[in-house]
């Protein structure tokens, strides 16, 4: 692949390529060159792939890598690598293994001697700590809720003395109940709720546990959101 690092052996190099949340603008130059330079790309959803490879005219081989079924997928991709033919991994958007599929594939290819390469680029997490106005300098990502309601509340109880920005992953669905949550167990804290970043609807709402739930009473929301909490001061 031109351009590339320098490997040992013959096997190709796996690239953890970060792809855009919403707006396709977001994707940076190499990760461009890298995605058209592979041989084949392991994607979460091939339908969300192909339309970004779409609108940058790129025809590659894809090969679906998703949850709950990685593990099935490894050794194909493994093999792939071991002929010494370099692998692009994405997610729908973001970066992989960052609350995404990925972390499986990269530990394999770690232990076969594989190369990786990691293209950074967009992350949920990073745009939302950016523009939050929360302390940044100390935080805790904690990914997605599990989905049950004690196991969450369990969570948060063992989060009321930390004092790092708390940032979550959440289906905008289950805010109300999560924000009454955070009331009950963590207390009247500052939050920011980032939803639609990068998009035409993009909106963050800020404001303490009781002024966001007044904010959320009776409003429809879709998709997902990325969460962040003031830690204890």
């Amino acid at each position: 692949m031109q351009g590339k690092n320098s490997v040992s052996g013959s096997s190709g190099s796996l690239y953890i390529v970060a792809t855009p949340i919403g707006n396709l603008e977001d994707l940076t130059l190499r990760a461009l060159r890298v995605l058209g330079e592979v041989s084949i790309i392991a994607c979460e959803d091939t339908r969300q792939t192909k339309k970004l490879l779409n609108k940058y005219n790129i025809k590659k081989r894809l090969i679906s890598y998703y949850q709950p079924r990685e593990g099935q997928k490894i050794p194909q991709i493994i093999s792939i690598l071991k002929k010494g033919d370099d692998v692009a991994l994405v997610t729908d958007s973001g970066t992989p293994g960052i609350s995404d599929p990925g972390y499986p594939l990269i530990r394999e290819a770690i232990t076969q001697g594989i190369k990786i390469i990691p293209i950074p680029g967009p992350a949920a997490i990073t745009a939302a700590l950016s523009a939050a106005g929360l302390p940044t300098h100390r935080f805790l990502f904690l990914g997605f809720l599990p989905p049950k309601k004690e196991a969450t509340k369990k969570l948060l109880d063992s989060l009321k003395n930390e004092k790092a920005t708390l940032v979550f992953y959440l289906p905008t669905r289950r805010l109300l109940p999560f924000i009454d949550l955070v009331r009950a167990t963590i207390g009247n804290r500052q939050i920011v709720i980032a939803r639609e970043m990068t998009k035409i609807y993009e909106e963050f709402l800020r404001g303490t546990t009781e002024e966001l739930l007044k904010k959320l009473e009776g409003k429809k929301l879709k998709g997902e959101a990325t969460i962040l909490i003031q830690g204890l001061k």
